[in-house]
């Protein structure tokens, strides 16, 4: 059986115009950390470094293991110290993230630094060096489905920051966090789906 994350996990759901709250189990990522916007070669690098060594992995752990799985979608932490820079001034030279795709917990560290190897041997990519496996645990968090291009995010973020978060109780915490469901190097801006994820907690007001 070929596991399909997007279809067994809830935190890959989302519905447009629908903020829901969801806890996210803690999982395992290749990640790649920048700073700019996504048009930045820099981000651009870090994509080209992270699809060879997820799918490496993905191949051993079908080889080695007898686990195969559909490689998750790419997916980015976004952070500014003025969070405005995403949604009413869209200052993206104000970004950091890192760029990341989810790995399934059978994939160990070993797998992971001979998968880096395999890679490496082959044709290093160009961020090879910024690769790390690492764990994140974002707990509960809101989230919704967006439709349409990534520069028209802003109001929904604003909308979800200021309005849905603080009117449930909540703060947030944590950093802003992007599933692309599609290649915009593919797909029209108006079809792109992206779920918007923002962790929160409890407010203490």
């Amino acid at each position: 059986m070929k596991v399909d994350f997007k279809k067994t996990l809830d935190s890959y759901k989302a519905k447009r115009n629908h903020y829901s709250i969801i806890d996210v189990p803690p999982m395992q990522y290749l990640m790649v950390d920048g700073h700019n916007g996504p048009t930045s070669p820099t981000y651009a690098q870090a994509i080209e470094t992270l699809y060879p060594v997820a799918y490496t992995l993905k191949f051993m752990a079908k080889l080695d293991l007898d686990q195969d799985y559909v490689v998750p979608p790419l997916e980015a932490l976004w952070w500014a110290e003025d969070m405005a820079a995403f949604t009413t001034k869209f200052d993206q030279s104000q970004w950091d993230w890192t760029a990341m795709i989810m790995v399934p917990p059978w994939i160990t560290k070993p797998m992971y630094k001979a998968a880096v190897k395999q890679v490496t041997e082959k044709k290093s990519p160009p961020s090879i060096d910024l690769l790390k496996l690492e764990k994140l645990a974002e707990g509960k968090c809101v989230q919704t489905l967006h439709l349409g291009s990534y520069s028209d995010e802003g109001p929904v973020l604003k909308t979800m920051h200021e309005e849905f978060i603080p009117k449930n109780g909540l703060s947030m915490v944590g950093k802003h966090h992007e599933i692309y469901f599609n290649d915009f190097r593919k797909v029209a801006p108006e079809k792109l789906r992206t779920i918007l994820r923002q962790p929160v907690s409890l407010s203490s007001n």
